[in-house]
């Protein structure tokens, strides 16, 4: 397959608040991910990475004008391919081991599942995740996530202050065991990661709980919130999240 040079990498979209959703449109949907750009007033927050292909800092250096802090709700090559351009990074203790040994990656869809001990199942795996080159010359093998240091431990109920908004991390195991949220309760949005978003929810991963995936979303089925801002796809209302939630819970293991 022939690439070419992509005109743009990343889509940013403005959302109301101070919100900004960056997406990957040549990237295959299996790991195109959301990050999501919060404008506080004393400082910003990027919930999650990318996949890295191509540099934030070159695509999107108004992004990094005040330093911000990178939160990584999981450690996923998706969420986290971007995170070394930050200088202070943050994770749940649970993703911090894994985040330090370098999570598995490859551009190639074969590759990647079996780095990940994943069965394919039938499934018709992608030969190559990205459809367009971030630059000439750019070699998708080459590609790899780095490993990273986690400067800021996180743990459930701490809080993330940007000045006029502040966010509390929810510690939701079951995707991954490092899974995390974020809530801004003034809000009540929720910067859901992998823990739910509108489709299919992935428990069945060598690192997945079924059992802390019900626990999880059961807490969240209890919450009161306005609007989900997933790490796929794009956000829904609060009452979307409780029935994607009640579904999950009343599926085959209920």
């Amino acid at each position: 397959m022939t690439l070419t040079q992509a005109h743009s990498w990343y889509e940013l979209e403005e959302l109301d608040d101070g919100l900004v959703r960056i997406t990957e449109p040549h990237v295959d949907k299996l790991v195109r991910a959301n990050l999501w750009w919060l404008r506080g007033t004393d400082r910003d927050l990027v919930v999650d990475a990318g996949l890295g292909v191509a540099s934030l800092r070159r695509h999107i250096p108004k992004m990094f004008e005040r330093d911000p802090l990178v939160v990584l709700t999981h450690a996923h090559l998706d969420h986290v391919g971007g995170a070394h351009e930050f200088t202070e990074r943050a994770a749940h203790k649970a993703a911090q081991e894994l985040l330090a040994q370098g999570v598995p990656s490859s551009l190639h869809g074969p590759e990647l599942y079996r780095k990940l001990g994943v069965e394919a199942g039938g499934e018709e795996m992608p030969a190559l995740l990205i459809d367009a080159l971030p630059h000439p010359g750019y070699d998708p093998t080459a590609y790899r996530v780095e490993p990273l240091t986690v400067h800021r431990v996180l743990e459930d109920g701490d809080t993330i202050d940007l000045g006029g908004r502040a966010l509390t991390v929810l510690h939701l195991p079951g995707h991954t065991p490092g899974c995390i949220a974020l809530l801004e309760e003034r809000t009540g949005a929720l910067f859901t990661g992998d823990v739910v978003y509108n489709g299919h929810l992935i428990d069945d991963l060598p690192e997945s709980a079924p059992s802390d995936y019900r626990r999880s979303l059961a807490r969240l089925a209890d919450l009161d919130l306005s609007t989900a801002h997933p790490g796929h796809g794009r956000s829904f209302s609060g009452s979307r999240l409780r029935e994607l939630a009640h579904q999950y819970l009343s599926g085959p293991s209920a």
